[in-house]
């Protein structure tokens, strides 16, 4: 750069012009450094269908996420994502990170059995008596599933979806 761009650049940062220009290893007074931060990893353990409920697809992988998320869900797993009643929040081939340990609470994305066997991702909302399950889709065919105390069917939630990271191929 020119002279006068390093004495400008020099006043904004409030160094010298010759600690801009010298070349040396001492680093300027107030320096800070960017931190790299741990590798970590979740398992990938299947596939989970975001449209019509049905049995996740079982996998063995090792998928890479922020540590700082690795951190606060240590007993997490990764579903990657089938189907497109979630398109509106993610895309078809997303891998959610899953917390077996986060409580759902009204407005979480959960990932939901229904009637014991099937899995589904959907938006949970709750009121008193009701529990229901919305799409976030482009796609007008989905659904509510909507399911009330006095009913028959049965819901558990075993993971609250707490974070997510698009394909890793994109096309």
């Amino acid at each position: 750069p020119r002279m006068g761009a390093i004495s400008k650049l020099a006043s904004v940062f409030g160094v010298s012009v010759s600690e801009m220009v010298e070349d040396g290893n001492n680093p300027p007074k107030g320096a800070i450094f960017p931190t790299i931060s741990p590798r970590a990893t979740a398992p990938l353990l299947g596939r989970v269908h975001a449209g019509s409920a049905q049995e996740p697809e079982i996998l063995e992988d090792e998928i890479e996420l922020p540590h700082n998320v690795r951190t606060a869900h240590p007993n997490a797993y990764f579903l990657q994502v089938e189907g497109d009643c979630m398109d509106k929040v993610f895309s078809v081939g997303s891998d959610l990170v899953v917390s077996r340990k986060k409580q759902p609470r009204d407005n979480s994305i959960v990932m939901a059995s229904v009637d014991g066997c099937d899995y589904i991702v959907r938006r949970l909302r709750m009121t008193a008596n009701t529990m229901i399950l919305s799409p976030e889709s482009h796609n007008p065919e989905h659904e509510d599933i909507i399911i009330r105390r006095d009913s028959e069917h049965s819901l558990e939630i075993p993971g609250v979806i707490t974070w997510y990271q698009a394909p890793r191929e994109l096309e």
